[in-house]
């Protein structure tokens, strides 16, 4: 059931939202520049890699050594407007349609987290990853990552279609009052450096 519903919502949602895709890109060429479209390798089912597909809401500004500036100095204005109305997450409907990920799950994280989760904490790879989960609506960014975790392990141990759709439901909530978006003093969320326990 919960594929068929990703399916078809998702072919449903690309079809009727393809004008503010469209639109979003061509703005994203105009303030940021190309490519407008960011793809990283991330975990997934099982910890195994997929491209994530994301509008970008950075620029690629490098130091004199050709290293990334850090976060809050490459993202801009207008990718801080896409990130609150959470725009920036619309081409991840083609990691639903395809499989990949899921409308619900925990968040898929980078690929160099792996070795440092602890065995409760690698639950979360035993379900899809999803564009937002139980995690998204009750803090995001906000909380620790051990806390994030924790809730994402709780999804996984308690999933059903009744709770995703309550996750759904919260997470349009969510995005309207733009809650959560950055860890204090983030441009989005400190990396995950392992649990002290």
């Amino acid at each position: 059931m919960k594929r068929l519903f990703d399916l078809f919502f998702s072919l449903l949602l690309l079809f009727f939202l393809s004008p503010i895709i469209a639109l979003t890109s061509l703005l994203i060429r105009l303030k940021i520049g190309s490519p407008v479209m960011f793809k990283q390798q991330r975990p997934g089912l099982k910890g195994l890699p997929f491209y994530v597909y994301k509008f970008r809401s950075m620029t690629d500004e490098r130091d004199t050594h050709g290293k990334l500036l850090s976060d809050d100095v490459r993202l801009t204005s207008f990718g801080k407007v896409l990130r609150k109305l959470s725009l920036d997450e619309l081409p991840q409907l083609w990691n639903v349609l395809k499989g990949d990920m899921s409308f619900v799950g925990p968040r898929p994280l980078l690929v160099e987290y792996l070795p440092l989760y602890n065995e409760r904490q690698a639950k979360r790879h035993n379900v899809r990853p999803g564009i937002t989960g139980w995690a998204q609506i009750n803090g995001r960014n906000a909380i620790s990552w051990e806390e994030k975790f924790e809730l994402d392990v709780w999804y996984v141990e308690n999933h059903s279609l009744w709770l995703d759709m309550k996750i759904l439901f919260m997470t349009v909530k969510k995005v309207f009052i733009s809650e959560g978006i950055s860890q204090e003093g983030q441009a989005t969320m400190k990396k995950f450096e392992g649990s002290k326990d």
